[in-house]
């Protein structure tokens, strides 16, 4: 990645015609501004800060040894096109940079890589991880970042990298070094932020909030978004370590590059370990609010059972009291042609009659725990 072949090898010819190159910079829609910083360097010193594409690519023809560093956010599709005439940049590539939402990935076409990465910043406010994403063209002699998100801060990059005018004379590698540097070093913040989400959740699990479900599932999806930011990174830092040899990489950028692979890894271990306790957070809960479920339906059938036993003795009494009352009903009817109107022991009968009654029920309630 390092070689450095001559411009007219990889570049169209200057005497095609230069049509987006020679043009101004086109104005992006009013809804949708784009953002440009743009530098020439040489030697590791910024010579020039030129405000158009146009004038950036006019400079760097006129200084074939130097080396620009092109910062877009939210570019329109005349400037990508503009960027691809000039740098001959694969339409694939172009393509991919149009549009957010690609995986994190590194590619090769010819003599440019096309590296994709996710970055990522806690909201404390919000209590949530917000993702951005960065794709990065590193030529021989050019660097573009395209930003679609608020995060990575480029500008904190290219300050610390104009700090070390040795490091940046290293050429665009160092430069990709430096901002995936400073994507790695952005999880940081995310891995205490979660942490302390997955503390404050345990808390309320077994608080019994009955709102921490909801919580632990948007955590869980913003870690498998986070899984898919930081698992593919690891592979391709391995990548461009494999790659030492080939491009004659310069042993400083080695021992750079290893030391972010290895922060990449512990992020990503950092990542799967929450991912998990997430999970058995969840699992936790479940079995918490299923056991507060089934107390409470225990209760509910307590209370069903002592009501139950209370309907019993009701409807016993009642039915014992309704027994002389249905015996003295029909004696006090008054007709003449009832047999036990003259007789001398109706009354003591009837009075026999509902004792008789109220006992059996009280003895067959009794015995059937109805009382």
């Amino acid at each position: 990645m390092s070689d450095r072949r001559p411009r007219a090898a990889w570049r169209r010819s200057p005497a095609e015609p230069p049509a987006t190159a020679a043009s101004p910079s086109p104005e992006p829609p009013a809804d949708r501004p784009s953002v440009m910083q743009a530098g020439l360097y040489r030697d590791g010193h910024r010579v020039s800060s030129p405000a158009t594409l146009a004038e950036t690519f006019r400079q760097l023809r006129e200084h074939p040894d130097g080396m620009a560093w092109i910062g877009l956010q939210r570019p329109t599709e005349q400037e990508l096109h503009s960027l691809a005439a000039e740098f001959d940049l694969h339409e694939l590539a172009v393509e991919d940079a149009m549009e957010a939402h690609q995986r994190p990935k590194l590619e090769r076409y010819g003599s440019t890589l096309f590296v994709v990465l996710r970055a990522a910043r806690y909201l404390d406010a919000q209590e949530e991880v917000e993702f951005g994403e960065l794709h990065v063209f590193v030529g021989p002699d050019f660097l573009i970042t395209v930003r679609h998100g608020a995060a990575p801060d480029l500008s904190t990059v290219r300050r610390r990298m104009e700090k070390d005018p040795e490091l940046l004379a290293l050429g665009p590698e160092a430069v990709l070094y430096a901002i995936l540097d400073a994507v790695v070093d952005g999880y940081a913040p995310v891995v205490a932020g979660v942490q302390n989400d997955i503390d404050e959740i345990e808390t309320e699990v077994f608080g019994g909030d009955p709102a921490v479900s909801r919580r632990i599932y948007e955590l869980s999806r913003e870690m498998v978004e986070f899984q898919r930011a930081t698992r593919p990174l690891v592979g391709m830092l391995h990548a461009l370590m494999a790659g030492f040899a080939k491009y004659g990489t310069d042993e400083e950028l080695q021992r750079y590059l290893r030391d972010v692979a290895d922060h990449v890894t512990h992020t990503s271990e950092r990542v799967d370990g929450f991912r998990q306790a997430l999970t058995d957070i969840l699992t936790v809960n479940a079995t918490l609010v299923t056991q507060q479920q089934n107390a409470e339906m225990r209760a509910l059938a307590e209370a069903g059972f002592e009501q139950n036993e209370e309907i019993k003795k009701i409807s016993s009494w009642a039915a014992i009291l309704f027994a002389p009352t249905l015996v003295g009903t029909i004696y006090g009817m008054n007709f003449d042609a009832m047999p036990e109107l003259d007789w001398a022991f109706g009354y003591p009968f009837a009075i026999l009659l509902m004792a008789v009654v109220c006992t059996s029920l009280y003895f067959i309630f009794k015995r059937r725990d109805w009382l």
